[in-house]
């Protein structure tokens, strides 16, 4: 009797993952282990690594293995386990950051078994990084080229170059879409997906006007965005956040000297830095 239940419950888990498959486009399915322990780390897990008509993950408390369906040609296994790191639960390819496993119920903190040792390497060429308790991408920080470009743009506007601003802005806008999220570090994805419709908008709007009022009004919001990126991926050499209060607005600077991007020579001097930012 208890192996035919099992035999209904493994088969009525299989046409709800070919129900959920058929409304996903590209369908790719693989099967990886996540450390947990009851249904309520099941419930846990799929809201963290579903996406409606993109992902889908369907997990066994019992042997701990999840069959992932997702869209390859919009995410992948990489992207949608450490959504589900993030919220407190190791996998074979990511550890969860010690704070997100500590704010899990008692009855829901599994044994961690993965705690310093990665058994399988992730496709993303990831290894596992043990003080920070997560993975760390081995590959250069690919972001410094979006923070290059926005130095740039943030110059032309002290300058009141319009037209360098223009074509700064359009650089920058090249640069955002050439990020492969995937490869990003745990950290720096989260912020990523939060502000890269932001900084997007933001730098297409700038290029494509050559009002200089245009241009630093939405300098503002990108350099809000720029902030919590930087924030994330903490840079090598200390990064001024500073702040002009006849606009009530922020911008970002590598000299500790202000130079106001909004006025430019007009109150060159206006403003103060308010914070540094370093590792």
């Amino acid at each position: 009797m208890y192996s035919l239940k099992k035999l209904m419950m493994a088969i009525t888990l299989l046409l709800s993952i070919a129900g959920f498959s058929a409304q996903i486009k590209n369908p790719t399915t693989e099967t990886v282990k996540i450390f947990g322990n009851c249904e309520m780390c099941k419930a846990t897990i799929k809201k963290a690594g579903n996406i409606r008509d993109v992902a889908n993950v369907e997990w066994d408390k019992d042997t701990k293995m999840a069959v992932i369906t997702y869209d390859a040609q919009k995410t992948n296994t990489d992207e949608i386990l450490k959504r589900v790191a993030l919220a407190g639960y190791d996998n074979q390819y990511f550890l969860a950051p010690d704070m997100a496993y500590s704010k899990l119920l008692e009855c829901c903190q599994y044994k961690r078994e993965a705690k310093t040792v990665i058994k399988q390497e992730p496709k993303s060429k990831m290894v596992a990084d043990n003080h920070a308790g997560m993975v760390q991408n081995q590959e250069t920080n690919q972001l410094q080229s979006v923070y290059d470009s926005y130095f740039i743009l943030k110059d032309a506007l002290v300058n009141t170059d319009v037209k360098s601003a223009a074509a700064g802005a359009k650089e920058l806008a090249t640069v955002i879409s050439s990020v492969k999220m995937e490869t990003l570090q745990m950290d720096e994805h989260m912020v990523w997906m939060k502000v890269l419709k932001g900084l997007s908008a933001d730098s297409k709007s700038i290029s494509e006007t050559q009002d200089i009022k245009k241009q630093r009004e939405s300098f503002k919001s990108l350099s809000k965005n720029m902030y919590e990126l930087i924030k994330a991926s903490k840079p090598a050499q200390p990064i001024y956040y500073q702040y002009c209060p006849m606009q009530d607005a922020n911008w970002l600077s590598k000299q500790n000297s202000v130079k106001n991007p909004y006025y430019g020579t007009q109150m060159m001097t206006c403003g103060k830095t308010v914070e540094t930012i370093k590792k």
